[in-house]
């Protein structure tokens, strides 16, 4: 399975404005949290599972979520290629992240958000591995 984009939208009328995703089905999140990264430290990663998947959808300013599968978990991580997703409140596009990737988030702009979901609660399974930032 490979990270996918569903795509959100918005619409605008005289009323005012609506940012939807009709596309995303919530159906299998256990738990979600809200993540704004510290001004003096935009970058934060990287961080991934093998077993649990996470979405990413961007609910304030511009987020950069970057994506390495990871090929060998015991070799303290041999990783694939970057793959690069820029996520808009714009838009409330979200990111599919399947288990076996590692995640780098990046602020894009001052006072950003991202909602993490997952399909696992907090300790229900031991599956968090974190790697420094210059993987």
């Amino acid at each position: 399975m490979c990270p996918r984009i569903i795509k959100g939208g918005s619409f605008k009328d005289q009323r005012g404005e609506i940012i939807f995703n009709n596309s995303f089905d919530a159906l299998g999140i256990k738990r979600l949290y809200i993540i704004q990264n510290n001004p003096s430290a935009p970058e934060r990663g990287w961080q991934g599972h093998k077993i649990e998947q996470r979405w990413f959808t961007c609910i304030q300013g511009t987020f950069e979520v970057v994506l390495k599968k990871v090929l060998d978990w015991e070799a303290n991580g041999v990783f694939g290629k970057e793959e690069r997703y820029e996520l808009s409140i714009e838009t409330m596009d979200v990111l599919h992240v399947p288990p076996g990737y590692v995640s780098k988030l990046i602020a894009k702009t001052a006072g950003a958000k991202i909602l993490a979901m997952s399909d696992y609660l907090i300790e229900e399974i031991e599956d968090e591995f974190r790697f420094s930032l210059d993987i």
